[in-house]
């Protein structure tokens, strides 16, 4: 499931992100080396997912809008090994591939809030998809929480993953707790 040109380009996005943003990683002791986990977060801007790229050392299969595979977008696209997913609809297909990936011990990254958070709320609401393929495969859940700012050349980024976490089969209770969680943690920091 890994790809070479994941492998080659998250060496220049983690040089890069080093130089020009300077974040600060919390917890990066709860990335195991291989076993299947489901990495879910806030998601705050568009370099969000480049951040867990350049943070954690296991090819991340995220879940992008289906709109980026068009153009030439595409073809990078595939060859990150991200999964398309139609947000119009409750799309089973990129379930099913998401559990897929899973089933192979590989990781799957992806923001519960389906889209960049553009609103006041601290958090918007979750949709079910991160604890549904976490239980449904097995797999620990790891949450993520990005705070501060994207600033050039100076510290304002901070990625935190907390403790890792098995899901029950109390979907609406695990995914109003991972909510909370993340809500709690931006609230502090």
């Amino acid at each position: 499931m890994d790809t070479k040109f994941y492998k080659f380009s998250r060496i220049i996005v983690t040089f890069l992100f080093k130089i020009l943003y300077k974040p600060t990683i919390i917890g990066g002791e709860y990335i195991s080396k291989d076993n299947s986990l489901v990495l879910a977060g806030n998601h705050t801007k568009w370099l969000d997912p480049l951040l867990l790229i350049s943070s954690v050392d296991r090819q991340i299969h995220f879940l992008g809008k289906d709109s980026l595979f068009k153009g030439i977008t595409k073809p990078i696209m595939i060859l990150m090994g991200v999964i398309p997913v139609n947000r119009r609809i409750h799309d089973k297909n990129a379930l099913l591939e998401a559990e897929k990936c899973l089933k192979n011990g590989s990781v799957i990254g992806i923001f519960p809030e389906g889209t960049i958070n553009r609103t006041d709320d601290i958090i918007m609401p979750f949709k079910i998809g991160a604890v549904k393929m976490s239980n449904d495969t097995g797999s620990t859940l790891i949450p993520f929480v990005i705070t501060g700012k994207y600033k050039i050349f100076r510290k304002g980024i901070r990625l935190e993953f907390l403790p890792p976490r098995k899901i029950s089969s109390n979907l609406d209770l695990e995914n109003k707790k991972l909510m909370e969680d993340i809500s709690h943690k931006l609230e502090e920091g």
